[in-house]
């Protein structure tokens, strides 16, 4: 799993100073934070899928992850401030190597029908956002533990100041983007 990290030093940042022409190492754009959310819209009714959606993100990641709460009550939703309706992990260094490498080389290839992600979700700043709608593609994860099917939002946080220098980062890093 450390390949990822030597990969990068030793290939991606040689190529991004030559593609586009960078005068120090500092320039190079490089991940700063993965950020892995579930949002339970049923925690009202199943208080226990709280746990379960904690349980299954702490053995996708490998670190505990948070509960998020709502900023602010929709009644439309019937979401009071501070209940709490999600979980959020964010995975920094080594680990955040490791999950990018699983998630690259095993975790998307066991999506069904799968032809790449969107090139378009870049956010205009350099940050890439995609959806996955469960938990099953993770090898972690035993199907017959599985009480509902959850997916989940995975926002890569990178340096870059553009979506193009963002792209041909994770690019080089092995995001199977669609061609």
């Amino acid at each position: 799993m450390e390949k990822l990290r030597e990969q990068y030093e030793k290939e991606i940042i040689p190529a991004l100073m030559k593609k586009f022409n960078y005068k120090s190492i500092m320039q190079v754009p490089k991940l700063d934070k993965i950020v892995i959310n579930i949002g339970l819209g049923d925690v009202k009714e199943n208080p226990k899928s709280l746990e379960n959606a904690m349980n299954d993100l702490m053995q996708i990641t490998g670190q505990k992850p948070v509960v998020t709460k709502a900023k602010k009550s929709i009644a439309a939703f019937k979401l009071r401030e501070g209940v709490n309706i999600g979980c959020k992990v964010t995975l920094r260094a080594d680990k955040m190597y490791d999950f990018a490498y699983k998630l690259f080389n095993v975790a998307l290839p066991r999506v069904r029908d799968f032809r790449g992600v969107s090139a378009n979700s870049f956010d205009g700043r350099g940050n890439y956002a995609m959806g996955i709608k469960e938990q099953l593609i993770f090898p972690e994860i035993e199907y017959d533990k599985v009480d509902k099917l959850r997916g989940m939002d995975i926002i890569f946080v990178t340096t870059a100041k553009s979506d193009e220098e963002a792209r041909e980062l994770l690019k080089l890093m092995g995001m199977p983007f669609k061609a």
